[in-house]
């Protein structure tokens, strides 16, 4: 029998009796075990918020209900890293707790916390599942370890009822006991599935939270591509466009003093050569010019997307299939991004996929822009081997859109580009 035949045939026995003694399970046992500390901890604070919120008729509760909140940010901020350390639960970090200077400002801004009242609410839901936690966690490992030493202690409790009263017994209870062992990890792994869903529905960013996050990073993305642009046409222009002006005028001039000079037909020949390179010259800073306004805004998407999309089909080195369904046309910012992207994408599989056919297809349904390039290359596109995808990603989500990337190994590659259809 082969090596990956014994792999697959003992490979979940192998991992039945490891999993014991694995780091993961102390991890999580140690979390079930902690879980009644803090789900008491955090019903006694509970009970704080409660009476502050009765005392708030005397206006005393009102500060206190504040402090109250505040460090209920705090509780959660120990519970949030206590289910990342133990648990394995990635939890982002909620936004920070921000006031206007001023008491006033501060009291208003504890009070409307929405962290700090999430916290207190992941406090008060837990309970249940901090108390199956531990019973499950106590009667598997507990219960595995008292019944696996039923052979050391049996004789000497052998008037209790629970005593096997024969070594029979209790070598069976034994058994009975590593089975117990042998599960508990799974079964503690089992009942903290419902504390890893209220720890990430609590603790973590609220939905309006996070969209804030992410539309402030697609702002800071949009800002810095937009720099990053302007610098590059100016690179360009001061670099290519310019220089070339430049060594025109040169040209143009030397050509002036030939030509004062023409009844020498050897001078008279150099300012005809100067005149065709000037010519030359001039139609290729036309070109270039012609290409970085392109760059800025295509002329093809004056027509629509799927002109312009058609535009790049036709001019790649590869064949390329296109098909759009579009009833109804996106917006300008829309259309700009899905064309940027496919020129990007389909450029990416013209120099590293070593496709023979890419295909796009791009669609509008549901309010959302649907963009599919793929190719039948080798695969292995992913989001971390280069900047250009990360590029893309950021320059998608300056308009809340979102880019999938699906690459296996030995291809095919379909890369997903979804965007508002309208803004």
């Amino acid at each position: 029998m082969s090596r990956q035949a014994e792999d697959d045939g003992f490979g979940p026995w192998r991992a039945l009796i490891a999993a014991p003694a694995r780091a993961r399970a102390r991890r999580e046992l140690a979390y079930a075990l902690m879980m009644p500390l803090m789900a008491g901890i955090g019903l006694a604070h509970v009970v704080l918020v409660w009476v502050s919120v009765l005392m708030t008729a005397n206006l005393v509760g009102v500060p206190m209900l504040a402090l109250s909140v505040r460090a209920g940010r705090g509780l959660g901020a120990a519970n949030r890293w206590l289910a990342r350390v133990l648990a394995g639960v990635r939890v982002p970090d909620p936004a920070p707790f921000r006031s206007a200077p001023g008491w006033l400002n501060w009291l208003g801004a504890a009070l409307g916390d929405v962290t700090g009242w999430r916290a207190v609410l992941h406090g008060l839901i837990r309970l249940p599942a901090a108390v199956a936690a531990v019973a499950v966690a106590a009667g598997l490992w507990g219960g595995g370890l008292l019944l696996l030493g039923c052979p050391l202690w049996w004789q000497s409790f052998a008037w209790a009822d629970l005593s096997p009263g024969n070594w029979p017994g209790a070598l069976l209870m034994s058994a009975a006991g590593l089975a117990l062992l042998l599960l508990a990890p799974w079964g503690v792994r089992l009942v903290l599935a419902p504390e890893r869903v209220i720890a990430r529905a609590l603790l973590g960013p609220g939905p309006g939270d996070t969209r804030i996050r992410r539309l402030e990073q697609a702002r800071a993305s949009a800002m810095d591509d937009a720099v990053a642009r302007l610098r590059q046409i100016e690179r360009d222009l001061h670099d290519g466009t310019a220089a070339r002006l430049v060594t025109l005028a040169l040209s143009l001039g030397m050509a002036q003093e030939e030509l004062e000079h023409a009844g020498d037909p050897d001078r008279l020949e150099r300012a005809r050569a100067l005149v065709d390179g000037a010519h030359r010259s001039a139609k290729e800073t036309v070109a270039e010019l012609r290409d970085l306004i392109h760059g800025i805004h295509p002329a093809a998407l004056d027509k629509g997307l799927e002109t312009a999309l058609a535009t790049l089909a036709a001019r790649s080195p590869i064949p390329v299939r296109l098909q759009a369904d579009l009833p109804e046309r996106p917006a300008p910012a829309v259309e700009a991004i899905a064309y940027f992207c496919t020129a990007e994408l389909l450029a990416n599989v013209a120099k590293h996929s070593g496709a023979r056919h890419a295909a796009v297809d791009v669609r509008a349904t549901g309010g959302l822009l649907t963009l599919l390039v793929g190719d039948d290359g080798g695969g292995g596109a992913a989001m971390d081997t280069g900047s250009g995808l990360r590029g893309l990603a950021a320059r998608v989500g300056t308009l809340d859109g979102t880019i999938g990337i699906r690459s296996p190994a030995g291809g095919p590659t379909v890369i997903t580009v979804e965007l508002p259809l309208h803004l």
